[in-house]
């Protein structure tokens, strides 16, 4: 008989979404997971399988508890500039992580990024009841301002712009 699990799984997980949302995948050791998260490595491996593992269950909580709900509250964005408000506030670290450093190598990441992305498209498609290619512009541009950093005044310049867009 195996012992019992002497970790939170539901901890564990969302601790590795900041994890892996401040330094990406290559930037955290199987060390760094035993030791941030309190788990020992065999109980990391037995529960998640390998890093990728537990990689892709944070990816999946992030994208269940951070990005859907900013489809749902851009999909009531009375104009553009609220959408790049939304996004730009939102903590999307490791969507974007995800999307620069593991998409292209990793299928199952592009997978997921790529339905997030579309999932955020569509509601701003919808919300502001502009073509969908306009919606990823959008989106894209939000999402620049997110990694740039949010430079002063980026944002207020866009949202000064898209006025013709409502």
């Amino acid at each position: 008989m195996g012992r019992q699990r002497a970790f939170d799984e539901d901890e564990v997980v969302r601790a590795a979404v900041g994890l892996f949302g401040g330094r990406a995948y290559d930037g955290v050791s199987v060390d760094d997971l035993v030791t941030r998260l309190g788990v020992h490595r065999n109980s990391l491996y037995k529960t998640f399988g390998s890093k990728r593992g537990l990689y892709l269950t944070a990816l999946r909580r992030h994208l269940a508890d951070d990005v859907r709900p900013l489809a749902e509250a851009l999909a009531t964005a009375t104009d553009a500039a609220a959408a790049v408000r939304l996004i730009t506030s939102a903590d999307l670290g490791l969507l974007l992580l995800a999307a620069v450093e593991r998409a292209p190598a990793d299928e199952e990441v592009a997978a997921e990024v790529t339905a997030a992305l579309a999932a955020v498209d569509e509601a701003i498609a919808d919300a502001l009841g502009i073509p969908a290619p306009l919606a990823a512009a959008l989106t894209a541009a939000a999402l620049g301002i997110l990694l740039r950093g949010r430079p002063e005044g980026i944002g207020a310049a866009l949202t000064q712009r898209l006025d013709p867009l409502n």
